[in-house]
């Protein structure tokens, strides 16, 4: 009889065990699940166009306000690029990677286009803003930027929470067309004035 309630206790016993560190493993793969279902679902953004979170490192190198932080992307083809409306007219180029490799020879540099954005008072004025490719979603990529006097400069940035664009986000800004001509002048000016 005492060997009976030994053995009855012993697998009671182990069954609360074993039920104990299961829950958690189930737990965890269903949160598991849940993230690779959320990160399909951002890689398979359907062709269109959603107002995004543009996070930068620097207070000078960001969305123009009137955007309230936000930037618009463009899903073509499955192809993903993101518009930043800047504050100014102050950078003139940007390039896909770091400040050092936007001076190699070849180094394929992104063209403005000159945005007009308009305040919440009204007000209007034009600024620049980029087209940049982006890889993925959530992800922290290098994003060089060159100013008007001719420096590079590095920066990290990432694109998040892609969402139908708003009509406020949609009024906020009219992208203009690739500025290219003026930018190269300035790029080349800003060059010049560095050596």
């Amino acid at each position: 009889m005492k060997r009976s309630l030994v053995i009855l206790l012993s697998a009671v016993s182990i069954s609360t065990m074993t039920a104990g560190s299961v829950a958690p493993v189930w737990a965890e793969a269903a949160q598991t699940e849940a993230a690779k279902a959320e990160d399909t679902a951002e890689a398979e953004l359907e062709d269109g166009v959603y107002g995004v979170e543009f996070d930068t490192d620097s207070g000078m190198f960001h969305v123009n306000e009137a955007c309230n932080g936000r930037a618009v992307l463009t899903v073509k083809d499955g192809k993903m690029t993101v518009h930043i409306t800047l504050v100014s007219k102050n950078i003139v180029n940007l390039f896909l990677g770091t400040a050092e490799d936007a001076q190699k020879d070849g180094a394929e540099l992104i063209q403005p286009t000159t945005d007009t954005v308009t305040y919440s008072d009204g007000m209007s004025e034009e600024v620049y803003g980029f087209n940049v490719p982006v890889e993925k979603l959530d992800e922290e990529f290098d994003l060089a930027i060159l100013g008007k006097k001719g420096k590079w400069y590095d920066h990290k940035v990432s694109v998040k929470d892609a969402k139908e664009q708003t009509e406020e986000e949609k009024k906020a800004v009219v992208i203009g067309e690739d500025d290219s001509e003026t930018a190269d002048a300035e790029a080349k000016e800003a060059e010049d004035s560095k050596n």
